[in-house]
């Protein structure tokens, strides 16, 4: 009885994990930046993992202090952050997306001085994801987004477990853990590849501006939609 009780919280651990890793704002910045930035494959995806695992932490924190505190209190407290955490995505892709147009209007007023008789043009594409403090610090910037961002879902699942023992609870809450960052992964990967096939010059210049513009809908479509 106990075993098959794990396994089906397990499987339901697994359900919400996918499920709500559909959600826009779970894959969107990362395709985005990695389009912007020039991210590898292999950095896209352990970026996205890791923004999962914090994700996933902070998911599990809350189900610990519900054994604690209470259910009904953390759930309040996880819905709050929820909702907090989808302003910070949205002041994120805003702040990032201006950043990004400021650069690409000053790189197009280098390239094209209005000098009477001038004939070079002088082209400068500011790097992507190549060094630089701005550079460094999105990932991270992602990395504190995330683990803002609890799943509130997950909390009665881990409530469930938690009596089974250590084990039964660890097992849920590593298929939780599971499921969420391989969904990420899967759903970041195959829309990197799509927005890489986007070119053109105005993917160079405004690419970092577009990218917010996306993060920032992503973030609105959340507050809005409660996704």
């Amino acid at each position: 009885m106990g075993e098959s009780l794990v396994g089906v919280l397990a499987l339901a651990a697994m359900g919400v994990g996918s499920l709500h890793t559909l959600a826009p704002d779970h894959w969107v910045p990362f395709a985005a930046l990695a389009r912007a930035q020039g991210w590898s494959r292999g950095r896209t995806a352990s970026i996205t993992a890791a923004c999962g695992f914090g994700h996933v932490s902070v998911s599990v924190l809350l189900g610990v202090l519900a054994l604690v505190f209470g259910l009904e209190v953390l759930r309040l407290v996880g819905q709050r952050m929820e909702a907090i955490a989808g302003l910070l995505l949205i002041g994120f892709g805003l702040a990032y997306g201006i950043v990004g147009l400021r650069r690409a209007v000053r790189s197009h007023a280098h390239a094209h001085p209005h000098h009477a008789g001038t004939t070079r043009h002088h082209h400068h594409h500011h790097s992507h994801g190549h060094g630089g403090d701005a550079s460094n610090m999105t990932p991270w910037t992602l990395f504190l987004l995330f683990s803002a961002d609890p799943c509130v879902a997950v909390i009665p699942i881990l409530f469930a477990a938690a009596p089974l023992g250590a084990w039964p609870a660890t097992i849920v809450v590593g298929a939780y853990e599971l499921a969420t960052i391989a969904t990420m992964v899967a759903l970041v990967l195959p829309a990197r590849e799509a927005a890489s096939r986007v070119r053109g010059r105005w993917t160079v210049r405004y690419g970092d501006a577009t990218a917010g513009a996306l993060i920032a809908s992503a973030g609105v479509l959340v507050a809005v939609l409660g996704w």
